[in-house]
């Protein structure tokens, strides 16, 4: 048996880096995965985000909002088996519970109910020990052998008072979750990224006061040699092993010189699964784990592909593609087949939201009604269409009704692109605007057609904002278009009768009607010199030496406002604080190359300097 352990820092993005979530899966070549990070959330979860042909799963995600923190968690445990209703296979659960109070399936129940030692937690609430699974940290799976415990630790920051708080509630309810199954002589599993770095050697910068951190403290206090009851199987395999970190800073690079922390666990506590009074000969570990260690291969960086840190210089220059962290795998021998037994029922094959999602009777009413909006929409813009040319002003102002309506395809819900022949680009503008552009443009050949340069340089000038009404606004070039325009109708329409215009009503209101046709021409003629003439050309060229030479100019103040740094003599990259307090917003510069140890001269130099300005986060 095969038991993995990876924060995935996202699962959509995980599942989107392999092309499918069976693919993710199979790829590890394990009987049971548990990950943390998902970043799910439980409105938007779909089959093909949690759900994969041979493998049953259970999830957690975060059931509050607190500072943000909506889809920011989230733990799924996925189960590899043959068969999911009657299976002795012990990658399968006998039972699984979604957090470690026993208060979220039942939020009703009181503590006398609680499934383990009700005593020792007189000090908590119910509202706080309900809180502390209110961010999906944590699912539990039965397997006969076993109770799995799939943990996504909290952080806190050292400032962070909240946080602090809240982690030290988690961990210690859990303890105590722990030590009642063990007092039941339960086997447990802990698995996940608990965000501690138990030892020095599993830090990269770890300074003189890494041991005094209090979850350090706890940690170590939980550990055998210590005189707890839990193994760190890693470190029982691999005692002496350096620089073997499983979580990398995202932001720094730091992945290029495996410069991280291990963080990501497998613990263990209990007995032996052999029948033996010999504790001493007899340890799980010893007997049954034939090996733990770190799946490197799931790395982002990977020292063949980034030979060196200039590959990271200026920040961005690379994109490392996977999860921040790197997977932790166990594999066990001796395990032996359990009874008989079906998939718990909080799989998510018996979640209603999951199970049956492709076809509902909601959503084949859906379909229907959202075929009939496209159809209406297409009539609506073929009518528009065909009253366009002998309508004049009005089908512009039907059009604009028709884009404001709320049955316009605009508007129509997401679903309607889902399975649609049109893309949405074609449902959100390309009908209604063919249909108003074609308007236009019939109305514009039976308007304009005496005086077509003029009409060039405004289409030129206003095209974005084109519309029928535009061609009648006055202004000193238009007015005397018009009237050339409709003198020469007028004087056309004595000998052959034409089709009624719409300008023509316009030709009362034009004040000047002394006009001659041959004045007419003149300045329709001066008017086209004019546009042929240098004055455009050489007010371009001005315009784009203009702009050439202020870009320069920013580029040439850009450059001179970044420092260099003092180790690589190289320019800096700028970063912005994010974090609440007085510095919140304000920029500063770092060295561009990767973080790594300062033995290192390859590494980032430390460079740090403020900028002179302030810069907000919008």
């Amino acid at each position: 048996m095969k038991i993995v352990s990876y924060n995935v820092n996202g699962l959509r993005q995980r599942i989107s880096q392999f092309g499918s979530l069976r693919n993710l899966l199979n790829s590890f070549d394990a009987d049971i995965l548990c990950f943390q990070e998902t970043k799910l959330r439980r409105q938007e979860l779909t089959a093909d985000l949690i759900m994969a042909d041979g493998y049953e799963s259970f999830f957690s995600c975060t059931r509050t909002s607190q500072r943000g923190r909506t889809g920011y968690s989230g733990v799924i445990t996925f189960c590899r088996v043959k068969s999911a209703f009657s299976s002795n296979e012990v990658a399968l659960p006998l039972a699984a519970e979604e957090g470690f109070t026993g208060l979220l399936e039942n939020s009703q129940a009181s503590k006398d109910e609680l499934p383990f030692m009700t005593d020792d937690l007189k000090e908590f609430s119910k509202d706080e020990l309900i809180s502390l699974d209110s961010e999906g940290r944590c699912i539990i799976t039965d397997h006969t052998h076993f109770v799995l415990f799939n943990v996504y630790g909290p952080r806190a920051a050292n400032d962070d008072t909240e946080r602090i708080q809240f982690k030290q509630k988690f961990y210690s309810v859990l303890q105590k979750r722990w030590e009642s199954l063990l007092h039941q002589g339960r086997r447990i599993f802990v698995v996940g990224d608990l965000n501690i770095a138990p030892f020095a050697i599993d830090r990269c910068d770890a300074g003189p006061d890494f041991e005094n951190n209090e979850f350090r403290k706890w940690f170590k206090s939980m550990l055998i040699e210590n005189g707890g009851k839990f193994c760190d199987v890693f470190r029982a395999k691999h005692p002496d092993r350096r620089e073997a970190y499983t979580c990398w800073s995202q932001s720094t690079g730091a992945e290029v010189f495996n410069f991280g922390s291990r963080i990501d666990h497998i613990l263990f506590a209990g007995s032996c699964l052999h029948d033996s009074d010999d504790l001493q000969c007899h340890c799980f570990v010893r007997c049954h784990v034939n090996e733990c260690d770190i799946m490197t291969q799931y790395k982002r960086c990977k020292p063949e592909s980034i030979p060196s840190a200039h590959r990271w210089k200026e920040g961005r220059s690379i994109k490392l593609e996977g999860s921040d962290h790197a997977p932790v795998f166990m594999s066990l021998h001796e395990i032996s087949e359990v009874a008989l037994h079906s998939t718990p029922s909080l799989s998510a094959r018996y979640v209603p939201m999951i199970h049956g999602i492709q076809q509902t009777l909601v959503s084949v009413l859906m379909k229907r009604k959202v075929s009939e909006q496209i159809k209406s929409c297409k009539m609506a813009h073929e009518d528009i269409a065909m009253h366009s040319t002998c309508e004049g002003e009005e089908p512009a102002n039907k059009a604009a009704s028709s884009a404001t309506s709320p049955n316009e395809c605009r508007f129509l819900p997401r679903q309607v692109y889902e399975g649609s022949i049109l893309k949405p680009n074609e449902l959100s503008r390309g009908s209604s605007q063919e249909a108003v552009s074609k308007s236009v443009n019939e109305s514009e050949k039976s308007i304009m057609h005496k005086c077509k340069k003029p009409n060039k340089k405004a289409r030129n000038s206003q095209w974005s904002q084109l519309s029928l009404r535009s061609f009648f606004q006055k202004s000193t070039n238009l007015d005397n278009d018009i009237s050339c325009s409709s003198y020469t109708d007028f004087s056309n329409s004595q000998d052959e009768p034409s089709l009624p215009n719409p300008q023509l009503h316009e030709t009362p209101t034009v004040s000047d009607h002394s006009i001659s046709p041959r004045q007419c021409s003149l300045d329709t003629d001066a008017y086209d010199q004019d546009l042929a003439g240098s004055k455009d050309s050489s007010t371009k060229e001005e315009k784009s030496n203009v702009a050439s030479l202020e870009w320069q100019r920013i580029q040439q103040l850009m450059q001179n406002s970044i420092p260099i740094c003092k180790g690589h003599k190289e320019p800096c990259i700028a970063r912005v604080v994010k974090k609440q307090g007085p510095n919140f917003g304000r920029r500063f510069y770092v060295c561009a190359r990767a973080e790594g140890p300062a033995s290192n001269p390859e590494a980032n130099c430390g460079y740090f300097g403020w900028a002179s300005s302030k810069s907000r986060n919008k």
